[in-house]
């Protein structure tokens, strides 16, 4: 099947051990009314507001029907170009809502099915009637969310899908697209395309869209940053060495010996088991494509000042833009935040995944470790202790 109904148990139309096992990475998938009775948790004046903020991510994409050309524009925007736009054929995307808009950051425990460090951002569009970004491919899973308004959708799941791309615009669009499925979503449906599904949308009317995208480094990005990192760890006088070569057979030559000398040194310092993988993965996962830095208080805070304010009622709230990952080492974990490693004890890294509110209720709140840990996250700028909660 490729088009499934939810049901209020199952919002995928399946479990999701069935998902992920029949459809994740494999092929794509329409689930209607996925988000039953779906009320956007965002309008079309708020994302306008927010594509006029300095430090948000946002474009406008403009389409000519007559003679199919296409201007893209980067924001920051301000009223008036808002004001000047046509009448239709235009769409503005604003990138990471989730971490500006805590109604968007909502959606996301939904996906909990996922492992949480692979969830990107929430990327909202809207249209006007005719508004695309044009037929295109994606190199990592997406979840479209129809939030208001229609959005027809077309994609192809033809393996011979030319994927070329033109060169007379700036977007990266498909030369040539031939859909072979087809459908018009209303609010509440919702749409997995995994990678490499040439899709094509527009809208009817006005609509506004939803798409929560994952993230999937390339494996190019990933080699260079691990090379970097054991690179880092490698002595300097660890060097090419090459006992036992025989006589040069000419000058100049590199020859097979040579060959598997350089080779031999190479798989040697890039071999890791598990635990230094990992070591190396949490940082880099965690901060990689990262369009914010925390910032550190201004004023560090100590740890007896921290207990103090959760004693009175204060709960630690997370910065949006930071994230949480962890792995097991040994009956303990390591905790990782946009690129910083941490050990702490397991319930705790799980706790600071979630981002469920901490308090001074919680058994860490009482560990002068986990306590030291937090305070240090909170001077990082990871983690703020809140308003202190009127005890009833």
């Amino acid at each position: 099947m490729i088009e499934v109904e939810a049901t209020s148990k199952q919002f995928l139309g399946m479990p999701a051990a069935r998902f992920l096992r029949d459809y994740w990475q494999q092929q794509p998938l329409l689930i209607r009314n996925a988000f039953a009775d779906f009320s956007s948790p965002l309008s079309p004046d708020d994302l306008a507001g927010l594509a006029c903020e300095d430090h948000a991510l946002s474009r406008l994409v403009l389409h000519d029907p007559t003679d199919d050309s296409w201007t893209l524009r980067s924001g920051p925007f301000t009223e008036a170009v808002f004001a000047e736009l046509p009448a239709s054929h235009w769409t503005l995307l604003v990138q990471d809502v989730d971490k500006w808009d805590a109604d968007v950051a909502a959606l996301l425990p939904r996906f909990g099915f996922l492992p949480s460090w692979r969830l990107d951002d929430v990327m909202v569009s809207y249209a006007e009637d005719g508004g695309s970004v044009g037929a295109h491919v994606d190199n990592y899973d997406v979840f479209l969310l129809q939030g208001r308004g229609r959005r027809r959708w077309q994609i192809s799941i033809d393996p011979q899908t030319p994927k070329a791309f033109r060169d007379d615009v700036e977007l990266k669009l498909l030369r040539e697209f031939t859909p072979t499925h087809e459908w018009l979503l209303e609010p509440g449906d919702m749409l997995y395309l995994p990678p490499g599904i040439a899709h094509h949308g527009v809208a009817e009317g006005a609509c506004l869209t939803l798409s929560i995208g994952m993230r999937a480094p390339s494996v190019a990005e990933m080699l260079t940053d691990f090379a970097g990192h054991v690179a880092e760890q490698l002595p300097e006088e660890l060097r090419y060495s090459d006992a036992g070569m025989g006589v040069a057979r000419s000058v100049g030559e590199i020859d097979d010996f040579a060959m598997e000398k350089i080779s031999q040194a190479l798989r040697d310092s890039l071999s890791a088991n598990a635990l230094p993988l990992r070591g190396w993965f949490g940082p880099f996962i965690t901060r990689y494509r990262a369009a914010h830095e925390a910032v550190p208080r201004g004023k560090p805070i100590t740890a007896d000042e921290l207990k103090r304010r959760l004693e009175a009622g204060a709960l630690l709230e997370f910065n949006p833009w930071s994230r949480f990952a962890w792995s097991r080492d040994g009956r303990n974990a390591i905790l990782f935040v946009s690129g910083e490693s941490h050990r702490c004890p397991q319930t705790l890294a799980e706790k600071l995944c979630r981002r469920e509110p901490f308090g001074a209720n919680e058994p860490a709140a009482s560990d002068p470790k986990a306590i030291g840990l937090l305070v240090e996250l909170v001077n990082r700028g990871h983690l703020a202790p809140g308003r202190a909660r009127r005890k009833s």
